[in-house]
């Protein structure tokens, strides 16, 4: 874990130690002029509602107040998610702003993934792959999985004039990833996922669950520090597993791990990448499987990851269409 997840983790940890309140506020209405400044762009406790060509409307987790961020990160208003939709339409007009079209790609990070971690990878896509490729910020220490699937519904539901969606998932992000597609299933009503969805590729997803977080579930520290996601990967993930949907598109697996029966942490049972084990990223219906050996936290910023994640949002393969090892059961 690097030094700012552990700072992170211990300012979380000193919070709920100490009891400190965090109470909800109504969101401020905008009635004075907003002050423009540069901000950290929301590392860690702002969610991303919506994207455009890098700017981006967050809301807080704690207040629940929304802001909207240009892309040198600078605040241009703040108030409700209808007033920041409202400034950004008043800027698009005024600086000419081009509609967004072609193809997307929404980049997602892990459990206490600062954003600039997801940005490495985003950043790739961009320049190697023509992708309008987005990271996707949400507070994973903050909230619980469900309700990050509900600020990536809203990042997708504004993604005006873009003709195909893909996905790129790191660790837990798969998860929000899947909780998103499964709030978007509904046989009964005929309610479907975004039809310009066309592939997903998942890095050392926890899909069967975390071992580690099973294992840890009970420990203060890990509870204070990782909040109910981190339960929810662990000793509540009985709760969380039927609410995640296997996705319709093609879907391809990166596992991180030593090709051995021991992998990188003894702890865990079986092959690992020190904190996913292989046998828990599988899932049934995968279109291709790749096992890298690569620790679980440098998937992301791989060359070899990298390339091969561009490969199979190309083509649909890691390698070639030849060497495909689809996960069948």
């Amino acid at each position: 874990m690097d030094f700012s997840r552990f700072v992170v983790g211990l300012t979380a940890c000193l919070l709920l130690t100490m009891a400190i309140p965090l109470p909800a506020v109504e969101p401020p209405k905008v009635e004075t002029p907003n002050i423009q400044f540069k901000t950290l762009g929301g590392q860690y406790f702002w969610a991303d509602d919506r994207v455009y060509f890098g700017w981006r409307i967050q809301h807080n987790s704690f207040t629940g107040h929304c802001r909207l961020l240009d892309g040198e990160k600078r605040r241009h208003t703040y108030g409700t998610f209808e007033q920041c939709c409202t400034k950004l339409e008043e800027i698009k007009r005024q600086k000419g702003l081009p509609p967004m079209k072609g193809k997307a790609v929404l980049v997602l990070g892990g459990l206490g993934d600062a954003r600039a971690i997801p940005e490495v990878m985003a950043k790739f896509l961009h320049d190697r792959g023509g992708y309008m490729a987005e990271c996707v910020a949400y507070p994973s220490l903050f909230d619980d999985i469900g309700r990050h699937a509900k600020s990536l519904d809203s990042v997708v539901r504004y993604l005006d004039g873009i003709e195909e969606i893909n996905f790129v998932g790191h660790s837990m992000g798969n998860l929000v990833i899947r909780r998103y597609l499964g709030d978007q299933t509904d046989a009964a009503t005929g309610k479907m996922p975004d039809k310009r969805i066309r592939r997903i590729v998942m890095l050392g997803p926890p899909n069967q669950g975390a071992e580690l977080a099973e294992k840890l579930g009970d420990n203060p520290a890990f509870i204070a520090v990782f909040g109910s996601a981190g339960q929810q990967l662990g000793k509540r993930w009985s709760e969380l597993k039927p609410t995640l949907a296997t996705p319709a598109c093609e879907f391809g697996i990166i596992s991180g791990g030593r090709g051995d029966d021991h992998g990188y942490n003894p702890v865990l049972n079986g092959d690992n990448d020190g904190i996913v084990t292989v046998a828990s990223t599988r899932l049934a219906g995968a279109r291709d499987f790749l096992l890298v050996n690569e620790l679980h936290f440098f998937l992301l910023h791989s060359a070899n990851v990298q390339k091969r994640v561009l490969d199979f949002l190309e083509h649909g393969y890691f390698v070639s269409e030849g060497k495909r090892q689809p996960i069948k059961t």
